[in-house]
This record gives C-alpha cells, structure tokens and sequence, in this order.
C-alpha cells in the first residue's frame, strides 16, 4: 500500500489519510481501515468502534465515494480515504449519483430529463453541471467543475466532467484516444432482424434544430453508427450501440434511419412512450485517465423499465 498525494488546503483543513489496496484480492472495507499499513500512516491502530463511527458517520470513501457499509469490498486498485477531522461532503441528488470522484475527474450516472450544460441565458433549471459545481464548493470554495462532453437531456447514464483544467484539456484535446469504449443501450419498437450490423449517413441540422439523415454528398457530417441485438421481446429489441463519431442526437437519428425507433422518442419516428422516458441509456465508458493515464473502466445495469416493457408486454 501506499501513500496518496493531497494538496496543501486538504491537508491544512482536514487531517486525511489514503492508501491504495495494492493486494491481488478484495479486503472488507471494515478489515482494510484496521490494516497495519493504515495503522502506521495514522500513528496507531483504530478500536473497533472508531471503525464503526468513522463508516457510519460518512468518513470513509473509496474511490472518491463516500462508503458506510462494514462489508463493502476494497478490490485491488482502489484508493480508500479516512478524514479523521470530519465526515466527508457526502453527493446526494434525486437524479444524478456519482460512480467515481478523484482529485482531476467525476464520473456520474445521470438521470433522463437532466440538461447536461445550459443551453443559453434564460434557462431556469440546474444543470449536471450546477449541481456538480454546488457539491464541489462545499468542500473548498475554490474547487471547480469543468465540461468534458455531453449527453442529451433525455438520454441517462455514464458521463465525466474535469475537475482541473489540465484534465479538462486532456480529455477534449484527444477524445478518441483517451476514450477507449464507450456503449449505449436502447429498447427499439419493432423487431430488428439482423443481429449486428453499421448504419452510415451524413447527419444535418435543420434552421429547428432538428437532425435528420442524409446520403447527399456535401451535405451534413459523416457519422456510422454500430449496433447489435442483446434480446427480443414483447414485439421490442434491446439493442447496444457504439459510436463511431458522435455527432448530436446520432443514435436517434440512425435508429429511425433501421426503421426502429428508440421506445419513446415521438421526435424521431416513435409511435407511443410507454415507460414515460426515451429509452436509451448511456452503459459503459472506458478511458484513458487523464492525469494518471490508469484504465478507467464504469458499466451501469441496464434500466429496469427497458427489461421490463421487453419481457411483460
């Protein structure tokens, strides 16, 4: 195990202690903190009800999450963190929870109907990233929160904002090659006959802001988009997608394009919402780390409402 950089303002605030399980095999989260290396780091072994205090009130967290669970595994890799002073800003929202926080990046699961980034002045709602920016202040009120990429409002999932401008640049200076995989889930209307396959085309924008396809030369962007079938159902197909490009609203457009589109989006083809949301989800991400160049690696469960419209209908 070893010792984690903090910067002077933590360290000067806050009196914590982080080590890294360096072991082949997960450890209980509740055996780690009693562990010898942890011991020494902190001048002495904490009683068994220190432990318990520190998990119950939120001062513990494993990979940037706060975690208050005994038997939670600390699998190899990981970085836990004890603040001794205080318990940790804990991140709660309704619609956003976040899957991995360190000291460059964030990496959220957000909701459908959640603005990534605000589109213009006279917006009201908060954004993914005002309510990412709010929770960073409360732990230091010069933290910021940076723009990586974005997902549609009404697309859920995996997305990563910077929380330094060198991770930002990193990231947005050499997107395809730091970003390693990146998958999205949709159940489509209809039942696709093909197991696998690519759909190309050229993607414009209308004076609306609507996309639409394209086999005009010249006209739009290129953009090819991968698919293949995970399950059919209930007159339904659950799909994967990967992008070769990622050109606005591309999954949706291209789903249309198949003659199958996504469940719910009355924009682009769908004949009724039966789950009340456009059903397609953001699932897993796979990246370089910008700072540490460490492969990053998040996969999300496919929503319940998805399986369950598929295989009850």
């Amino acid at each position: 195990m070893q010792k984690k950089r903090f910067s002077p303002r933590e360290r000067a605030e806050d009196r914590i202690i982080a080590l890294q399980n360096t072991a082949d095999t997960a450890t209980p989260l509740m055996d780690f903190i009693n562990a010898p290396e942890f011991g020494r780091a902190r001048g002495s072994l904490p009683s068994r009800a220190d432990r318990k205090v520190w998990l119950k009130y939120g001062h513990v967290m494993i990979n940037g999450v706060v975690a208050t669970n005994v038997k939670t595994p600390v699998l190899p890799g990981d970085w836990v963190e004890l603040n001794q002073t205080r318990p940790f800003v804990v991140f709660s929202h309704p619609r956003m929870q976040i899957v991995y926080e360190d000291d460059d990046i964030i990496v959220v699961n957000k909701g459908y109907g959640l603005l990534s980034v605000g589109t213009g002045s006279a917006r009201k709602e908060p954004t993914a990233y005002d309510i990412l920016k709010e929770y960073v202040k409360k732990k230091h009120p010069s933290n910021k929160i940076f723009v990586v990429h974005r997902l549609d409002r009404d697309t859920s999932g995996l997305m990563m904002f910077a929380k330094t401008p060198e991770a930002q640049e990193a990231m947005q200076h050499n997107w395809n090659n730091m970003v390693l995989a990146r998958t999205y889930v949709a159940l489509v209307e209809g039942v696709v006959r093909d197991e696998s396959g690519v759909i190309r085309s050229n993607l414009g924008e209308t004076s609306r802001f609507e996309v639409y396809s394209t086999k005009e030369q010249g006209e739009g962007r290129p953009a090819a988009t991968y698919y293949k079938v995970l399950e059919r159902g209930g007159g339904y197909t659950l799909m994967e997608f990967s992008l070769e490009t990622g050109r606005k609203n591309q999954i949706r457009v291209h789903a249309k394009d198949l003659g199958h589109p996504i469940v719910g989006d009355r924009k682009y083809g769908a004949k009724a919402s039966p789950i009340k949301r456009l059903a397609l989800h953001a699932r897993t991400l796979r990246f370089a780390h910008p700072i540490t160049h460490r492969d990053m690696n998040f996969e999300l469960p496919i929503p319940s409402k998805f399986i369950g419209l598929m295989r009850h209908s």
